[in-house]
């Protein structure tokens, strides 16, 4: 499901398309748009190259777990990204 975009993030940084927030809970119970968590899922839309010694441990496509705070929210052709630096990545599933 990766999606193309034009911009590559410079060192140890990736761009992550964040997942759907949940609509509603495990028991049916249908949450309103206020009170909707920040998805803490995503999927790598784009890499950087890595640092000088440090190569990328994460690719393109890849389905990733992040902080709640992590990362900067930018717009890009229309839609949403994060772009955050790989420490911030918490697992990769």
């Amino acid at each position: 499901m990766a999606q193309n975009v034009n911009i590559t993030p410079l060192h140890d940084r990736v761009i992550v398309k964040a997942a759907a927030a949940e609509e509603k809970t495990a028991g049916g119970i249908i949450i309103p748009d206020t009170a909707k968590e920040k998805p803490q899922r995503g999927t790598v839309i784009a890499a950087g190259p890595g640092k000088k010694d440090e190569p990328m441990t994460v690719k393109t496509g890849d389905t990733v777990l992040y902080g709640k705070y992590a990362g900067t929210e930018i717009s890009l052709e229309g839609d949403d990204f994060l772009i955050m630096r790989e420490s911030d990545i918490l697992a990769v599933i």
